[in-house]
C-alpha cells in the first residue's frame, strides 16, 4: 500500500483505532489462535484500524519472530477490511529489521516507537526516523513519547520526510502540539496526520480534539468494544452529555485504577480481555499481573460501564 491510501483509510476512521493484545499460552509462548480470535473480534465489532504489536501489544516482549509471526496473523485476519499497523522500535538497525519484517507480514504501514534509551539530540532523532522510513515502503507514524521528544522544526522536517504520513504523541504537551500543529500548517501544507496516544486516551481527547487532532488510541476497545465505540460516536457528532457520562463514570475511575500499578497500560487491558471472556494469557515480564483487589475493581468498572450504556438507550 502506498502512503496516500492509508493516510486516507485513517483520516477519517469509521472507529476507534485498535491496539490488540498479544495472547500467550500457559507456558508463556505465542498463543496464534486465541491472538487472531481477539484481532477478529475488533474488526468485527468496528475498529478502524489495527495496530499490531505496539505498546498495548507487548513489543518489547517478542522477539522477531513472534513479531512477524503476530503481524502475519493480523494480517491474514482482516483480510484487507481495515489497515493493519505494526509497531517498529529499538536503535534503528533493529527498527530497520522490524520495519522490513512488517513489510514481509503484509503490513500497510509502521508506527516508529522511541529508540531504545538512549537521549538523541533532535538531529540524530531525525536522522533515526528518516532511515526507518526509507528501509520500506510502507508509511510511518513517529510516536513522540518518552526519550523522542520533537521540537516543531523536526516535526516539520519529519513532514517533508518520504514515507512519514504522521506522529502520534503520547507526551500530553498541548502548547507543544499547538506549535507543532502550527508549524506543519505553515511550513507544509497537506494533510499530516495527528494522533493522541496518551494511555487511554480518550480521557485527554477532548482537550485533543480543540487542537484539530481526532485520531486516537484505543486500548479499553480491546475488552470493551461497546464503550470505546459510543464514546467515539459521541465524539464525532457532539453529543457532549455522553462523552462527559462516559468520562465520570467508567474513563475517569479507569484511569485511577491504572495509577495504582506501574505497567498497568498493558496488564490492566489485558486482564480485561480475559474478564471479558477471551484467554489471551498474563502479561510477560518485566510486566506483572494486577493484584486481586484491582482485578476486582476492574470487573466492577467494566459492569459500571455497560451499565452507562443502558441508560443512555433508556
Amino acid at each position: 500500500m502506498t502512503p496516500a491510501p492509508l493516510a486516507a483509510r485513517l483520516r477519517v476512521p469509521s472507529g476507534p483505532l485498535f491496539f490488540p493484545v498479544t495472547a500467550y499460552g500457559p507456558d508463556g509462548s505465542l498463543d496464534l489462535d486465541a491472538y487472531r480470535a481477539h484481532v477478529r473480534r475488533g474488526v468485527e465489532a468496528g475498529a478502524a484500524a489495527v495496530f499490531a504489536c505496539c505498546g498495548t501489544g507487548e513489543f518489547h516482549a517478542l522477539d522477531p519472530e513472534e513479531f512477524e509471526r503476530c503481524v502475519r496473523a493480523a494480517v491474514a485476519e482482516t483480510d484487507g477490511r481495515v489497515p493493519v499497523v505494526a509497531g517498529v522500535g529499538y536503535g534503528t538497525a533493529l527498527a530497520v529489521r522490524y520495519a522490513r519484517l512488517a513489510q514481509d507480514a503484509g503490513a500497510d504501514g509502521l508506527l516508529a516507537l522511541p529508540p531504545y534509551l538512549v537521549l538523541a539530540g533532535q538531529e540524530g532523532l531525525l536522522r533515526h526516523y528518516r532511515e526507518v522510513a526509507a528501509a520500506t515502503p510502507l508509511p510511518v507514524i513517529v510516536y513522540q513519547r518518552d526519550n523522542a521528544v520533537f521540537t516543531p522544526e523536526t516535526v516539520v522536517e519529519l513532514a517533508r520526510t518520504e514515507g512519514v504520513i504522521g506522529l502520534k504523541d503520547g507526551l500530553g504537551d498541548l502548547d507543544l502540539m499547538q506549535r507543532i500543529v502550527s508549524a506543519v500548517r505553515t511550513e507544509v501544507p497537506g494533510d499530516f496526520l495527528y494522533f493522541n496516544g496518551l494511555p487511554t486516551a480518550e480521557q485527554t481527547q477532548l482537550a485533543y480534539r480543540a487542537l484539530g487532532v481526532t485520531l486516537y488510541s484505543s486500548a479499553v476497545f480491546c475488552f470493551a468494544p461497546e464503550i470505546a465505540l459510543a464514546f467515539h460516536r459521541a465524539l464525532a457528532t457532539g453529543d457532549d452529555a455522553t462523552v462527559h457520562r462516559l468520562l465520570d463514570g467508567f474513563y475517569g475511575p479507569f484511569v485511577a485504577l491504572r495509577a495504582q500499578g506501574r505497567g498497568y497500560a498493558v496488564a490492566l487491558v489485558k486482564a480485561g480481555v480475559r474478564l471479558r471472556g477471551l484467554d489471551v494469557g498474563e502479561v510477560r515480564p518485566p510486566l506483572h499481573e494486577p493484584s486481586e483487589d484491582h482485578l476486582k475493581q476492574l470487573a466492577q468498572l467494566i459492569e459500571r460501564g455497560y451499565a452507562l450504556l443502558e441508560e443512555e438507550t433508556r
